[in-house]
């Protein structure tokens, strides 16, 4: 079993309870989202540290707003992109990557389809 999926499985249940709960989180994404995206694209040990640290500025004291996590990221080389093996046409976008700085990304979720393939 992938180690995002056993991280990532408690966040999905709380995400259902708290869908019949009034909105609380000051930020957007929302707190269970940020560290469910922490938990796809970074090692645990480092997800669970950026997302305590989210929770922990979700209050009065900050002013929330837009906080999109950054996380580690080594794009593919363009060899791997055009082997036989990769087929790019089947391909589904859940995220997008934005560069940040040297190896950082910004995450950001594909909301509605994604544009189909010719």
């Amino acid at each position: 079993m992938d180690s995002s999926k056993f991280w990532v499985a408690p966040i999905k249940g709380y995400q259902y309870v708290s869908r019949m709960l009034p909105a609380s989180c000051r930020y957007y994404p929302s707190c269970s989202e940020y560290a469910k995206w922490q938990f796809e694209f970074n090692a645990p040990h480092k997800a669970l540290f950026h997302s305590t640290l989210r929770i922990l500025r979700c209050n009065q004291l900050f002013a929330g707003g837009i906080d999109y996590p950054v996380v580690d990221f080594t794009p593919p080389s363009i060899t791997h992109l055009l082997s036989p093996s990769s087929d790019a046409s089947h391909i589904k976008i859940r995220y997008w990557l934005i560069p940040k700085d040297h190896g950082h990304c910004y995450v950001i979720k594909q909301f509605g389809s994604a544009p189909k393939a010719l």
